[in-house]
Order: structure tokens, then C-alpha cells, then sequence
């Protein structure tokens, strides 16, 4: 049984942290992106990690829930508690330093209160890459995108977060502190705790510092946005590319002319590069060394892909800015959904070959329950599509409140069916916690709720998220 924060629980944390630790307006930190949960707690954000663990250290003493909290910037929930005993609502914000760099390891150690955006600076400005990119950058913070396992634009060629992180410091569920920021590459010294703890999304323990891996930045960048005639030419256009271009291809996006239609309506405004906007479309980045030649290597591409009919029309970035140009296009879809309001969105994960079957059968199904807009975008180099469904113009989002539960499960069956995951880079939180359950392997189920109970016997942290609660 968890205990709610009381005046008196606050008056121990108020002896224990400065003044600054307290928000006089928290109003903020009990709101999430999508709007469907609102949180409440006790917000207090501490200034290093000797605060954090002191922190949990009397949440654990007095059974006290403790929600982590990052950027904000999640889909899934997991930065609220809705229900329950008010809990400790932790800001990483504070402890948002670069520790140290080492430019000949590459590798750069940060706080977990960190913004992405600063860390990739303080990457250029060594003449290196932090290559996680995604359009929340500007505020998403590592502790958070660790924590949830972030992936973005660039996981063809790097890999998600989880790749990028060569150690953590983590401060238990007990408030003792795992000094795990180690900057090795090898470390075969038992379970792999690092990895356990990302994507863990706060529920084991919280991150307060990574030492994080870079790497050299490609001399010459490029990029094009080719027309397709459906998925299938563009899974054998990635195909394609990966044979002639190989590491060298940094990003493939799938994108279908509904977010072309969508950035029309309701913006953001930007420049639409061809003609006619075709029904699919591509977007391929490349970074490639000094001797190589991305101009090159993209007309070889366009060339043999048209003889070989997978494209149709396209366009080669000429210069930065037009290359900027072109991801503006993919980079500000997700506000034009945001502000066309969908009904429900899908971050699912499949095998590449399954993708274009997966697309004709879900457009189908979910044309089959009511006349509605689908906007089916992502990242294809890795299989992750954001499969969101949207009001037919004219039409609210809550005119279709009844009908999300059945196209939520028709989508989710479908990529079970089809062997994929119904959580591709977001994290399960609170808005999946059904999901898992309803299509997780049993023993896995069973090996999770042991972790959690091993790790976290009284049931403190971030309650309610991956798991039910117990």
C-alpha cells in the first residue's frame, strides 16, 4: 500500500533539498502531449545526484510513489500518475551538466537533466556526432529518452538510444546510488544491468548521468525525396540503397501524401519540392566520408530505381538548405497531426517484409468501421510506422470516441498477426500497459513482473507504468 504525500512528508524534503528544489507553479509538469492523463504530486526538482538519492531514499521509507520526470516530451503517459496516492513528481531538469568529454574515446558524459539538443552541440563543437535526432530535441532530455529507449530518424544507421549509451549512473528504488558510468565497450562482468535499466522507463531506478557514445561526423551530407508507386517499391528501393550506398545511408522515411495534404491545411508552411504530391513517397539522408560523393550516389540510385520502375519522380537536395528544405517536410508532420487532432496513433514496430502487407490490410479494416483519414508515416529503414487515424474533414476527433477501442485493437491485432510489436520506439507507459499484457509472451510477462518485484519490492517507482500495478 502506497502512501500520499502529506504536509509533513513535504516538510522532510524540505530539510533535505534547497529552496530551488521547489516549484511554485507545477501546474506544467501534470500534463502530457496527447491530453488523455492529467497528473498531480508533490514536484520537486533536485540539484545533483546526492539530492536525487536522498529523495528516494525517504520515499522509500515512507512509501511514498515517485514519478520521474524528463522533458515531458512522452507519448505513452509514463511522465504522469492520474491515480493513487499523490506522489513525488522528480524533475531531472537541474542536473542538466556535461560532465567531461573524451574526444579520443568519443564519448561525452552528461547529466540525465540534459537536452538532447545541448548534448548534440556540445558533440559538434568536438567535431563529433551524438546521432540521436528527433523532433522533440529542443526539449526531450536524456534521462528521459534513455529511459525510454528513444529512437528518431537515425536508428537505420546508429541504432536507438540504447546503442548510444556506454554507461549509467542510476540511483535505486532503496536511494542507494549504482555507479555504473563506465566509458568501456567491452565489460563482460555479469548481467547486463545498463541495458536493463534502459527502456526500464523509470520503474527500476532513475537515471542521473550517461556516458554517452559519438562519432565522427560524415564530411558530405545529402539527401532526396523520391516519389514511389506503393510500399512494397519502397522496401525494394531500401533494399536498393543498402546494396549501392551501405553505411553510408543514414535515414529512409516512408511518408503517403495525407501528411503533404495535412501540412496544406493546417501547416506548418512548407515548400512542397515536386510538381504533384505523390501518393508515397521517400525521404533518404546520407552522410558519407571525405571521399565520397552523395550527389553522386543519389542520381546512381534515382537512375537504376527508375529503370527499375520503383521511383517515379524525385528531387536531390543541391545544397544545405535545400536539404533542410526536405526534412522540414517529414520534421513537421507530427505537428500538423497534432493539430488536425487524431482519434488514435499507432507507434508499431514490423518486420520490413510485412510492412506493405500490413498497410493494405489496416487501410482496409480501418475504412471497414468508418470513413476516417489515415496518416501512415515513419521510419522504414528500421520498420517502425506511425500508423495515426484521424477525423474525415469536416468531423471532430470526438465524434469517433467509441470507435477508438475497435480501431485500436484492429491495428494491434493486425501487427500481432503479422509478428510485430505494438510499441516501437515510445515505450509501453501507461497508455500500452493493456497492450502488453493482452500481446506479450506469457514468459516474458512473468520474467518483467519478477524484475520489477526483485528491484522494487515495495512498488515506488513510477507505479502503473509497463505493468500494472501490483
Amino acid at each position: 500500500m502506497l502512501n500520499a504525500v502529506t504536509p509533513e512528508f513535504e516538510d522532510l524534503l524540505r530539510g533535505l533539498l534547497d529552496a530551488a528544489a521547489f516549484r511554485p507553479d507545477s501546474a506544467a509538469y501534470f500534463n502530457e502531449p496527447r491530453g488523455r492523463w492529467q497528473g498531480h504530486g508533490l514536484v520537486v526538482a533536485p540539484a545533483d545526484t546526492a539530492a536525487v538519492a536522498a529523495v528516494v531514499a525517504a520515499c522509500a521509507q515512507a512509501r511514498v510513489a515517485i514519478v520521474p520526470y524528463s522533458g515531458g516530451t512522452g507519448l505513452v503517459g509514463g511522465q504522469v500518475m492520474p491515480d493513487g496516492p499523490a506522489p513525488v513528481v522528480l524533475s531531472l531538469e537541474r542536473l542538466n551538466k556535461i560532465r567531461a568529454v573524451y574526444p579520443s574515446e568519443n564519448v561525452l558524459v552528461c547529466e540525465a537533466g540534459a537536452i538532447l539538443a545541448h548534448v548534440q552541440q556540445a558533440a559538434e563543437d568536438l567535431d563529433r556526432l551524438f546521432p540521436l535526432s528527433l523532433a522533440s530535441e529542443g526539449s526531450a532530455r536524456i534521462g528521459g529518452l534513455l529511459a525510454t529507449n528513444a529512437g528518431g530518424v537515425n536508428v537505420l544507421r546508429y541504432g536507438n538510444a540504447r546503442a548510444l549509451c556506454l554507461g549509467l549512473e542510476v540511483v535505486r528504488p532503496d536511494g542507494t546510488i549504482w555507479h555504473g558510468l563506465t566509458r568501456l565497450r567491452k565489460d563482460n562482468t555479469g548481467y547486463d544491468l545498463r541495458n536493463l535499466m534502459i527502456g526500464a522507463e523509470g520503474t527500476l531506478g532513475i537515471i542521473t548521468a550517461a556516458a554517452l557514445r559519438l562519432v565522427p561526423r560524415p564530411v558530405h551530407l545529402g539527401a532526396a525525396l523520391l516519389a514511389v508507386p506503393s510500399p512494397q517499391a519502397a522496401l525494394d528501393l531500401l533494399a536498393l540503397a543498402g546494396a549501392q550506398i551501405g553505411d553510408g545511408l543514414s535515414a529512409f522515411e516512408l511518408m503517403h501524401r495525407q501528411g503533404f495534404d495535412f501540412l496544406a491545411e493546417v501547416g506548418p508552411d512548407v515548400r512542397q519540392p515536386l510538381d504533384a504530391i505523390p501518393e508515397w513517397s521517400v525521404l533518404i539522408d546520407l552522410g558519407l566520408p571525405a571521399s565520397g560523393d552523395p550527389d553522386a550516389a543519389l542520381e546512381r540510385l534515382f537512375t537504376d530505381a527508375f529503370d527499375a520502375g520503383l521511383v517515379l519522380d524525385g528531387v536531390i537536395a543541391q545544397s544545405a538548405a535545400q536539404r533542410q528544405a526536405l526534412w522540414a517536410i517529414r520534421e513537421n508532420i507530427p505537428e500538423a497531426n497534432r493539430r488536425i487532432g487524431s482519434i488514435v496513433s499507432h507507434d508499431i514496430a514490423l518486420p520490413l517484409s510485412a510492412v506493405p502487407a500490413f498497410i493494405a490490410q489496416a487501410s482496409a479494416a480501418v475504412q471497414a468501421l468508418s470513413d476516417m483519414r489515415i496518416n501512415c508515416f515513419g521510419h522504414l529503414g528500421d520498420g517502425n510506422l506511425h500508423y495515426n487515424v484521424f477525423p474525415a474533414k469536416g468531423r471532430m476527433r470526438m465524434d469517433y470516441d467509441a470507435l477508438r477501442p475497435a480501431i485500436q485493437q484492429t491495428i494491434h491485432d493486425l501487427v500481432a498477426a503479422l509478428d510485430g510489436s505494438v510499441s516501437a520506439e515510445h515505450g509501453i507507459g501507461r497508455a500500452k500497459v493493456d497492450d502488453l499484457q493482452l500481446y506479450g509472451d506469457a514468459a516474458k510477462l512473468a520474467m518483467l513482473r519478477a524484475i520489477k518485484d526483485a528491484l522494487d519490492p515495495q512498488g515506488i517507482m513510477n507505479p502503473g507504468v509497463i505493468l500494472p500495478q501490483g
